[in-house]
């Protein structure tokens, strides 16, 4: 489930808004720094002095003020120059520019200009000096020498995917079609038509009594019969042996229908997943109503399909070899425990509370290709120079990733990697490849508690290139495939920095020295990082860093407003747990004057953050900016903010990840109690005058705590919330709780609709009804659960044209306005 992440955008009229704040800025990296190494130390730093209060109205405005940000950063083809787009709040439309590394200003790209830039995705000849690209749906060829650019199609029907070949023909894509260009005559060959039908009978010799007698009989029939006959026999002899031909049609049946396709790198096999045409990611009742349609009128939106009834049927992998056309259903019997009852305790524990009896039986599992949430690479991987190829499977009962090769041959699958996690394997971390010119793959794997990089090759024992108590994401090959480089938080689970390790004896090495939260991309030539990099109190701009130079600021697009403005850096404190969990990280935020002998204690409110698997109490520039502001606004009212990293959250491995398997809601809100208890002993917090709120996953856990532990909060505000596990996504919920035809007693215990009855304190619950991520409807069963307990305590707010992330600002301001008023009559 994902949180409300939402962008930044530059408008003069609100500049003005935060722009007489002269207070100096609090030096975030210093702060840093100290409380990296002091997280543990109850000490906290006193907050700046603030000389204007914020208000409600500026932070919720249209945050176009705090600047407009670089977004969808990449590099130029010859490692010069950056692209970005840039996008106003609300704005439809992206701007791209292009900001040459020795120049401060970045040019915008006319838009007749926009083919010709150097584009973000694309492969390459083996000589690395084509590269062919999609730009809206036609297929572009770009000779890197020269920098010339090539138009090869200019259609309708979009382009899907392109690949060069070994001997540097360039293959394409168009929905179950596939095309070769041979670059030394020109000539676009079909290589491949799908039709997802049965094959033709073609002509039928007469079967019946009556249709013999006919051709006996009737001369004129029998001629026709032996006609067409000839005419059949001519054409199939005549695909043979005329080289000017195209391939023949598959047929592979009318019960399927075509779902990724992957092209071997010399032409011949083309490995396809197939998945059941009748399913869908909806039913026909599916839908949501918008109640101001344009027209006056209730509009039924399409929506997706609840876990409830989202039988996903898997896929299927079926192998075409084009030279001999030749077809090759791919079996499973390869893959490793293929066939387990992974979920046999679960099925038993169920049977039992039904009072029945579970017989444990193999079978085989359904799969499907690897559906990373985070990637952009194919989960089939062809070696680069050879017919082999890798691909990363993953059971729809979400125990299992596999990565497999594939017998070319036989359509065998065989086994190089099973990671298996009794509650779900990670749908991040998944990124993998070859090794060029070898039979060696490298690869993430959480198998150890925490992802790390692996090679093995065929046959061997993986080894591991990374290890410890940290995460490594983003991998990427070198271009002379001598170092693997990766992003990890090794100094600290909310610091992020570059790292690469040599290939040849695992050696790392760090590259860059960041005090946040970043990302990165390698440039092509493999000399220098782009990187997003961001602190607590400093939105994201753009850097560049030489590989063992210094790094350089490439953009400068957060206002002077926000800037100028002495935003509070929370401090990130580890939360001892009570509950066998070891340290809850959290972000703090103290009140203005902040006087830990002062006689009154200080109010508090937690702050839940949203998609469950998320990390906030890091030390870059939150997602949840509207909410940082909203913190800082807290403080200069008198309260104690925190923000916790609660079980559950990303950041902290494969353990922490899982905590919540089938018992949603519950490992949570234990940290929450930890974390009132951690504010009363710290920050001089009255633990009778706390509150909660949060949205989408943060609503959830406002349900929660204030349904399963009344006493802990005395108030909880619940934006965008699940009340019913079994409404939302299957994606999603299913790994956390199976589902629940499988397994109600997960859902039963995770679901706050059931623990309604336990509501004692006020509460707030406000969604939008255009939501098609949590159904607007999930708040309304759940008032009405309320309203049939009989539960005064609670009031609603709905948003008629909002979806779950909030757009206009009128909304985020009435939604906060009723936060802070809940606050402040509840808890002052």
């Amino acid at each position: 489930m994902t949180g409300a992440f939402r962008g930044f955008g530059l408008s003069i009229l609100t500049l003005t808004i935060l722009g007489g704040c002269a207070a100096t800025p609090s030096t975030d990296t210093q702060q840093t720094q100290a409380n990296t190494q002091a997280s543990t130390q109850v000490a906290l730093a006193t907050p700046p002095s603030v000389d204007q209060a914020l208000t409600l109205k500026q932070i919720m405005a249209n945050p176009d003020w705090m600047g407009i940000l670089a977004k969808g950063e990449y590099w130029s083809d010859d490692s010069q120059s950056v692209y970005f787009a840039r996008q106003a709040h609300q704005s439809s439309l992206l701007d791209y520019y292009q900001q040459p590394l020795n120049s401060t200003e970045a040019a915008k790209l006319a838009l007749d200009a926009l083919h010709q830039a150097d584009q973000q995705y694309g492969v390459f000849d083996e000589a690395r000096t084509r590269k062919a690209y999609i730009y809206q749906g036609n297929l572009f060829v770009k000779d890197l020498l020269s920098g010339k650019v090539s138009q090869l199609t200019r259609q309708n029907t979009k382009v899907d995917g392109v690949r060069f070949l070994t001997n540097g023909d360039i293959a394409y894509w168009q929905g179950d079609q596939v095309f070769r260009i041979h670059g030394d005559t020109d000539l676009y060959e079909q290589i491949a038509n799908i039709k997802m039908a049965k094959q033709p009978k073609g002509v039928e010799a007469p079967s019946s009594y009556i249709a013999k007698q006919q051709h006996r009989l009737i001369q004129y029939v029998a001629l026709k019969q032996t006609q067409a006959k000839e005419k059949e026999q001519y054409q199939a002899e005549l695909a043979k042996q005329d080289p000017t031909m195209s391939a023949k049609t598959w047929y592979l049946g009318d019960e399927e229908t075509v779902s990724q396709m992957s092209l071997s790198p010399d032409g011949r096999y083309l490995l396809l997943s197939l998945v059941d045409k009748n399913y869908s990611w909806r039913a026909e009742h599916d839908i949501m109503p918008n109640y101001l349609g344009s027209q006056g009128y209730v509009d039924a939106v399409p929506a997706r399909a609840r876990v409830a009834e989202d039988k996903y049927p898997g896929e299927r992998l079926v192998l075409l070899d084009l030279e001999q056309h030749e077809k090759r259903d791919i079996t499973i019997e390869g893959l490793t425990g293929f066939d387990e009852d992974v979920l046999a305790s679960v099925k038993a524990e169920n049977a039992k509370a039904k009072g029945e009896t579970y017989k444990s039986e193999k079978a085989p599992r359904k799969v499907q290709l690897m559906q990373d949430w985070g990637w952009t690479q194919s989960a089939m991987q062809w070696q680069a120079k050879d017919n082999k190829v890798a691909i990363m499977l993953e059971a729809v009962d979400n125990k299992d990733r596999w990565i497999a090769t594939l017998n070319l041959k036989s359509g065998s699958l065989k086994t190089q990697h099973r990671l298996h996690d009794d509650a779900w394997v990670n749908y991040n971390f998944n990124q993998f490849g070859w090794l060029p010119e070898s039979d060696t793959l490298y690869y993430l794997s959480e198998e150890t508690g925490y992802s790390h990089l692996y090679l093995k090759a065929s046959d061997a024992k993986p080894q591991a290139l990374t290890q410890g108590k940290y995460v490594v994401s983003d991998i990427t090959l070198g271009p002379k495939a001598e170092y693997i480089y990766y992003k990890a938080n090794k100094d600290h689970p909310g610091i992020d920095n570059v790292y690469r390790v040599k290939i040849a004896d695992g050696q790392s090495e760090q590259l860059t020295q960041w005090d946040g939260q970043l990302d990165y991309s390698l440039s092509p030539d493999g000399s220098k990082l782009l990187l997003k990099a961001s602190r607590r109190t400093q939105p994201s701009e753009l850097y560049v860093q030489a590989i063992g130079g210094e790094l350089k600021q490439l953009t400068h697009y957060t206002s002077d407003a926000f800037k100028q403005y002495p935003w509070q850096a929370p401090e990130v404190v580890k939360v001892p747990s009570s509950h066998g969990a070891g340290d809850v990280y959290a972000r703090v935020y103290l009140p203005q004057g902040f006087d830990k002998s002062r006689s009154d204690k200080y109010p508090a409110v937690i702050f839940n953050h949203g998609a469950g698997y998320l990390q906030n109490a890091h030390y870059g520039f939150s997602g949840y900016f509207r909410e940082f502001m909203f913190h800082n606004l807290l403080t200069q009212q008198g309260y104690v903010v925190m923000d916790m990293d609660y079980r559950g959250s990303k950041g902290y491995g494969r353990d922490w990840r899982t905590a919540i398997y089938r018992n949603m809601g519950h490992p949570e809100v234990e940290d929450l109690k930890d974390g009132v208890s951690w504010m009363v002993a710290n920050t001089h917090v009255d633990g009778q005058r706390v509150g909660t709120y949060g949205g989408s996953y943060g609503g959830f856990l406002t349900f929660m705590a204030l349904f399963t532990e009344p006493e802990l909060f005395q108030a909880g505000a619940a934006l965008r919330p699940v009340s019913d596990w079994a409404h939302y996504n299957a994606p999603y919920t299913s790994n956390i709780l199976n589902t629940p035809d499988v397994d109600a007693i997960a859902y039963e215990r995770s679901s706050p609709i059931e623990h309604a009855q336990g509501l004692q304190k006020p509460l707030l619950v406000m969604s939008g009804v255009l939501d098609d991520n949590v159904f607007f409807q999930d708040s309304v069963r759940l008032v009405q659960r309320l309203i049939e307990l009989e539960k005064p305590m609670f009031e609603t707010a709905i948003y008629p044209v909002e979806p779950h992330g909030f757009r206009q600002p009128s909304s985020w301001l009435d939604e906060y306005r009723r936060i802070f008023k809940l606050f402040e009559q509840e808890l002052k």
